[in-house]
């Protein structure tokens, strides 16, 4: 199918390629490539970069996390758990990088970056209850990090939208730490794959239907099937019934991606539910097109993001 993409992506969009069409490691290893290139670019200078291992829910393994600090941090800082994104079952520390270096130094914020586990090696959910314990962590630690915890967001994009929302879902309901906003970048967050958007972009670059089956049925079996009756809300945020008393929210859509629906969908009833939403659909685009990071389009991307989180983690 041809897609009337921004002529700034058409090269992009030829190259990209498809991640998981040679299985899961290949997909690592090839998601892996094209961070890598982003971020030989990233700027190491003025961030203090640190790993640590946050204990991890009951009976599991610590969760490693990265932490991005100002060096010329001297007062209580606004705070931000990033969740790296890859379909539940690519992603890693070193790949998110470039964002997390730019977040630190154009925001002035700490931000803690989650190495959760990853499906089909662990499923649902492991991955959701490794963040949650890294949340835990960053706030029991908010002294040491001299953060300050009234100011504490969450972003990821794609499957991390899904478990930033879903992570928002599951401390409201635990009463756990509270978070002041929640970036929902191109976020996955229906199963049940019944959207127009995912019905009609069968061919799209680095997503596409195809691709969301395949990592869907890695994140939740065994223990539930995709699209069944009995997903849980934690798994899937679009199938939760009470979206009320959530934090703030942003939700970027891109045109050509087979999220795009059901993303628009969950922010309007986030609206409904009396959340104050943001909400962005970029055109031209596709799933994972801010790679060209060199695109006019991608550069606005960036810069809207650095604008709503001054505004969500109320950074002054």
């Amino acid at each position: 199918m041809t897609y009337a993409y921004d002529p700034e992506l058409l090269a992009f969009a030829e190259s990209a390629p498809d991640l998981l069409v040679d299985g899961v490691e290949a997909g690592r290893i090839t998601l892996n490539a094209l961070q890598t290139q982003t971020n030989g670019a990233a700027d190491l200078s003025g961030v203090i970069i640190e790993d640590h291992v946050a204990p991890g829910p009951e009976g599991a393994p610590g969760v490693p996390v990265r932490i991005y600090r100002p060096a010329n941090q001297t007062r209580t800082v606004s705070a931000l758990l990033q969740i790296h994104g890859g379909g539940f079952v690519m992603g890693s520390l070193d790949g998110e990088q470039s964002r997390c270096l730019a977040l630190c130094n154009n925001l002035g914020i700490v931000v803690v970056s989650v190495d959760y586990r990853l499906a089909p090696e662990t499923a649902y959910p492991g991955p959701l209850e490794d963040c949650y314990a890294a949340l835990q962590w960053t706030v029991d630690q908010a002294k040491n990090l001299n953060i300050d915890k009234a100011r504490l967001g969450v972003l990821g994009f794609s499957a991390g939208g899904c478990l930033a929302a879903a992570l928002a879902l599951l401390t409201r309901d635990r009463s756990g730490p509270m978070l002041c906003f929640q970036y929902l970048g191109m976020p996955i967050t229906d199963d049940r794959l019944n959207s127009p958007s995912m019905q009609q972009f069968l061919d799209t670059p680095i997503w596409n239907r195809p691709t969301a089956e395949l990592c869907w049925q890695h994140y939740l079996q065994p223990a539930y099937n995709l699209g069944a009756d009995d997903v849980p809300a934690y798994a899937a945020p679009a199938r939760a019934v009470d979206l009320s008393g959530l934090p703030r929210a942003y939700v970027s859509t891109m045109e050509f991606d087979p999220l795009r629906d059901e993303g628009i969908h969950y922010a309007l009833r986030l609206l409904h539910a009396g959340v104050s939403v943001e909400l962005h659909s970029y055109s031209g685009t596709f799933h994972g097109s801010g790679m060209a990071a060199d695109a006019a389009v991608s550069q606005q991307e960036g810069r809207e993001m650095m604008a709503v989180l001054i505004r969500g983690l109320h950074i002054s």
